[in-house]
């Protein structure tokens, strides 16, 4: 049995491919290595992955996730090798995975919009071109990390319509100081301020400020970082991530004023990678 994962900092996305079966797909939590421990990982794959198959039987795991350069896939593979003791296993970055799950074996430009950011040119083997997104402290334009920090931000100076404060203030009860001290003092805060575009894509309360908003974000990720791919427009625009799709005709919009045509944009590349990685002897 064969198991593959894509992961996030928010959740990872797992499928279990079995001989002549059917796919089986299952959730955990994410685990970037810039974030949490490899014992953390540890842990909660035991109290999550281990009660739904049996590790013993997995031969190999291929795993893709944020966060995963060279110096941080040990943590991940270390981890991994703790529970899956015969597995033959392969880490990669989440990028990576999403080319291989959109473009398959063709070359093109793919970027994630999730929790956090990441783009690339691909050649259809292997990543050939990428702008450090910098992470969430420096950068991440486009993200819901960025996008949730600017709605915060907003709440708190009181610059957002009076209409959409009150609206937040009734869903979520939150103080300035509350916000404070959950984004400086404890953990995770690209969770967190990520958390927060499920309000943006559900208020109505004034519809043109919290699109303007996403819109605005995704500006500064195609000034930041897509246009400066050299002839970034002669390739079309593939996205994974629940951002892009969430907001999918606010980034299709984006796009077009860049002169880029839209390819794929799906939530996640989970079942593109397992249709990638299906031997044929498994159909």
């Amino acid at each position: 049995m064969i198991l593959v994962a894509d992961s996030g900092s928010t959740n990872t996305n797992w499928c279990l491919l079995k001989p002549k079966e059917q796919i089986h797909y299952f959730d955990t939590e994410g685990y970037n290595p810039y974030f949490v421990s490899g014992d953390h990982i540890v842990e909660s794959l035991k109290n999550n992955l281990t009660k739904k198959i049996d590790a013993l039987q997995i031969s190999a795991i291929y795993f893709y996730g944020a966060g995963c350069f060279d110096d941080k896939v040990d943590i991940i593979k270390n981890a991994l090798q703790q529970i899956f003791i015969n597995a033959t296993i392969y880490v990669g970055l989440d990028l990576l995975g999403s080319a291989k799950s959109v473009l398959h074996d063709k070359p093109g430009f793919v970027a994630i919009l999730g929790t956090g950011t990441n783009s690339c040119i691909y050649n259809g083997n292997k990543i050939i071109a990428n702008i450090d997104s910098l992470g969430y402290l420096l950068g991440d334009e486009g993200s819901g990390f960025y996008i949730g920090r600017k709605l915060l931000g907003d709440y708190i100076r009181e610059y957002m319509p009076a209409a959409v404060r009150d609206d937040f203030f009734r869903t979520y009860g939150l103080s300035r100081e509350d916000i404070m001290n959950r984004v400086y003092s404890e953990k995770l805060p690209n969770r967190f301020c990520s958390g927060f575009t499920q309000f943006i894509s559900t208020s109505v309360a004034d519809i043109s400020y919290t699109r303007q908003l996403v819109k605005n974000a995704f500006i500064d990720f195609f000034e930041c970082l897509v246009t400066k791919y050299e002839n970034y427009n002669q390739y079309t625009f593939n996205c994974t991530g629940s951002i892009g799709y969430a907001f999918k005709n606010i980034l299709e919009e984006t796009a077009s004023l860049y002169k880029m045509k839209i390819g794929v944009i799906i939530k996640t590349p989970i079942e593109g990678l397992a249709r990638y990685h299906l031997p044929d002897s498994y159909k």
